[in-house]
């Protein structure tokens, strides 16, 4: 292989899949999709559900897109998505025929959606309300992340619940699920279980997903560039991730 910063650059998906099946973990946000200033303002690809259901296709239904956003959220943007996929940090995990694999996400306790929107007010950050939590967005005012950050895991430690950071945003969400724990939740069903998976993601939140993944005997794919990661591979930027793909 080739690399990209000490990373190696992936074979083709084609290469990879005569050496056996492969499932395929698919972050959002920074992966199928540019980042944009708002949650609610990217754009993502005309057709791209399409894409990733014949993508899914291709591969015997080992496909899933796994994102912290809720999978409600993502439909709102691309239509229905008819492949496996896990919201919410993978509180909220379903199979392509829509059957839920374990409990749904928990939303946050009043108390603490009531502190988090009132910081995002006083600071000038934006709130966005989730099914499985709240997160605190400070593209628009990045000055403010380490008050934003100081003031989450605080929040989070008092009331037994977990801060997840990103890309300019820092999550409070239940402390029992992440990308990872959806990656072993869908390996033990079919049609993922036996296949070697690979996770393909640019945050943070990712890196459990990269480690699920590669001690599960795959890899993980990081897509743009960061110091510390345990991806073994790496993808540029999103038209990258779009190409080896083949969508």
């Amino acid at each position: 292989m080739d690399s990209i910063h000490g990373l190696a650059t992936p074979p083709p998906l084609e290469l990879l899949l005569q050496g056996g099946p492969v499932s395929l973990f698919l972050d959002f946000d920074g992966t199928l999709v540019e980042l944009a200033p708002t949650p609610d303002s990217i754009e993502p690809v005309e057709g791209l559900a399409a894409k990733l259901a014949r993508l899914s296709e291709r591969i015997e239904g080992r496909c899933a897109l796994v994102s912290g956003r809720a999978v409600s959220d993502i439909e709102s943007h691309i239509g229905k998505v008819a492949i496996a996929a896990a919201g919410s940090h993978g509180a909220d995990i379903r199979t392509a025929s829509g059957v839920m694999l374990g409990d749904a996400p928990t939303g946050l306790p009043f108390a603490i959606e009531r502190d988090l929107r009132a910081f995002a007010d006083e600071h000038s950050l934006d709130y966005e309300a989730k099914p499985h939590g709240g997160a605190l967005h400070y593209r628009s005012n990045p000055e403010r992340e380490e008050a934003a950050l100081a003031f989450a895991d605080a929040l989070a430690a008092e009331n037994g619940w977990a801060a997840q950071s990103g890309k300019c945003v820092v999550e409070l969400v239940a402390g029992t699920a992440d990308k990872g724990s959806a990656v072993f939740a869908f390996m033990r069903e079919k049609p993922f279980s036996g296949s070697r998976p690979i996770f393909i993601g640019d945050d943070l939140t990712d890196e459990k997903g990269f480690a699920a993944c590669r001690d599960l005997g795959g890899y993980g794919f990081l897509v743009g560039e960061r110091g510390e990661t345990c991806a073994q591979c790496q993808l540029p930027d999103v038209a990258s991730v779009h190409h080896w793909l083949g969508l």
